[in-house]
């Protein structure tokens, strides 16, 4: 029943959604979502969407959050697909004509009472039916109302001063949208929506609420757990697709094993009715797994470009040392979750020994297990010297490097061979391999550790 629905509207309109958000704060990341839902949908459909601020609150809607609303969709991607934008503070006189028709023809009337504070006014409350009204949900199926318990409820405050309900269902009227997708705490206010649309003789766009993002204890997310802005993330070192990839795994499922999209893949893959009704669990070790294999994928350049803020100044303005830099990037890359984790990896000195002159050797580090010889491991390095000073500047690469020494390593003990060497060229217990140690050092910083660590192993015959 759901799809025919579906099905229907699609083939009888062209699709327009809307993401509506209120400038009362920053763009928290559920709202993040619910924008990317919206867009997906209209564009795997052909259809459009529709950036409306409701900004109904004036008190507190204010001009610095919708430019954080504005920064936080640009740098997710999605700001040159909003090929409208609207405030709704901006379109007075549209609703003070719809509601001057509803207040002609009976449907509204001017309620004289106290307010809050006892103060004498007046509102304008819509004139309610007490009808059961049924609609259709895309994710929940049938939903039942009975209007009669919401009373005459208010719709402005004044003639000039309309509030939330009232101004979403003109504007959606107003605006031809198809479609509402928005999270499941609006499911109760779809029946005052409806009462309006008939009132004002506004056909019935199609619903879909999404089930709401959830901390892992299945309570509501806060910030304590991982409900903050948007653009907090992108200082934290995400990447915005990432951030996109994980928000639409919140609750829709494309039916298949895989878990890492571009844009275009979600846009190509995404089935509205394969969002799920149960609540999304936000899991912020798994958004971090997510940014790390779109890490991963980026060109050496383009990774670059963005950890070059977190790199020490020294580094990244010395020539001679850039060139290992750019051998070291498919290191830092593979270590990488998030970019924040880049400037931690250099102020630990997790990198510092291919930059900076060695210490003197601690000679036990220098030798394989059991094999406690300084000049049995002094005689494999050197063989691994020879190997090594055959090879051309230009052929010192990672893949050829190996070729050349793993025969060697396998014969006389890898493990004998290859933990001098890769100690030798790091003095770290846990380094990259040494064919990676020596394609970035090049040929003459090899050769050079190497030496000096031969000569240490000389200078002692027992451990």
């Amino acid at each position: 029943m759901l799809e025919l629905i579906l099905e229907m509207t699609e083939k009888q309109h062209d699709i327009i959604t809307r993401f509506p958000p209120s400038p009362t704060g920053k763009l928290h990341i559920g709202n993040a979502r619910t924008a990317l839902f919206n867009y997906l949908f209209a564009k795997h459909n052909g259809g459009k969407i529709i950036l409306r601020f409701e900004d109904t609150d004036r008190a507190r809607s204010k001009k610095e959050y919708e430019e954080n609303i504005l920064d936080a969709l640009s740098w997710l991607g999605l700001d040159m697909e909003f090929p409208e934008i609207y405030r709704q503070s901006e379109r007075t006189e549209i609703y003070r004509k719809h509601l001057e028709h509803l207040l002609e023809k009976n449907a509204a009337y001017i309620s004289n009472e106290k307010n809050e504070r006892g103060e004498e006014g007046s509102v304008i409350r819509f004139r309610n039916p007490n009808t059961k009204i049924t609609f259709t949900d895309l994710i929940r199926g049938e939903i039942t109302f009975d209007t009669k318990e919401l009373g005459d409820f208010v719709i402005a405050r004044s003639i000039d001063n309309v509030i939330y309900h009232f101004a979403v269902v003109v504007d959606d009227f107003e605006m031809g949208l198809t479609h509402i997708i928005r999270g499941e705490d609006h499911i109760s206010n779809t029946p005052r929506q409806i009462l309006i649309q008939q009132a004002i003789g506004a056909p019935r766009p199609v619903y879909a609420h999404l089930p709401l993002i959830l901390a892992k204890d299945r309570s509501k997310l806060s910030k304590r757990n991982g409900a903050v802005a948007t653009t907090d993330y992108r200082e934290q070192g995400y990447l915005p697709q990432a951030i996109l990839n994980y928000l639409a795994l919140l609750g829709w499922n494309p039916g298949t094993e895989q878990e890492i999209f571009t844009l275009s893949q979600l846009i190509e893959q995404f089935d509205i009715n394969k969002i799920q009704k149960g609540g999304a669990v936000f899991d912020i070790e798994k958004l971090k797994w997510i940014n790390k294999e779109h890490i991963k994928h980026l060109p050496p350049d383009t990774f670059l470009a963005m950890v070059e803020q977190y790199i020490p100044e020294t580094i990244r303005n010395e020539v001679a040392l850039q060139g290992k830099l750019h051998k070291l990037l498919p290191v830092i890359q593979e270590k990488t979750e998030i970019l924040c984790d880049v400037k931690q990896q250099f102020d630990a000195g997790e990198y510092s020994y291919f930059f900076d002159d060695l210490p003197p050797y601690t000679i036990d580090k220098l030798l394989w297990k059991d094999e406690r010889e300084p000049i049995k491991a002094a005689e494999k390095l050197s063989k691994v010297f020879e190997i090594l000073s055959e090879i051309s500047e230009k052929n010192f690469s990672e893949i050829f490097i190996k070729e050349k020494i793993w025969d060697f390593a396998t014969n006389a003990g890898r493990g004998a061979v290859l933990w001098p060497m890769r100690y030798a060229l790091s003095q770290r217990e846990k380094s990259p391999d040494p064919f990676i140690l020596s394609a970035i050092l090049g040929k003459e910083g090899t050769l050079a550790r190497l030496k000096k660590a031969i000569g240490a192993l000389e200078n002692h015959k027992t451990v």
